[in-house]
């Protein structure tokens, strides 16, 4: 059992290690051709789901709802505060049908 170190690493590596390089493979084998390609044209998928033409931007308003409603509250308010600074002005009493005024009164 001399150097048992060096045979047992010998044998493994002609074991696993690579080839000698003295089995090749052979030239490739001709592959035939196929048949000839028909190129056919066919119509563009279209989703069932999406059937109707595409939305036209100039048409559909794309604000939200509760930006619109704020703008509008807005003018309500302006509207309010020029009709009770007017009536300050020329010293008008507003009637309680107005809304807001005997907020702003008070």
């Amino acid at each position: 059992m001399y150097d048992l170190i060096r045979r047992l690493t010998q044998w493994l590596g002609l074991l696993f290690g690579p080839g000698t390089g003295s089995h090749r493979a052979g030239a490739p084998l001709p592959v035939p051709p196929g048949p000839p390609y028909l190129c056919l044209h066919l119509p563009v998928r279209r989703s069932p789901y999406c059937s109707h033409p595409p939305l036209d931007a100039t048409e559909s308003r794309l604000v939200r709802p509760y930006l619109v409603a704020d703008e509008q509250e807005r003018a309500r308010q302006r509207r309010r505060r020029v009709a009770l600074v007017l009536a300050a002005d020329f010293g008008i009493d507003l009637d309680a049908h107005v809304v807001g005024a005997q907020r702003a009164a008070a």
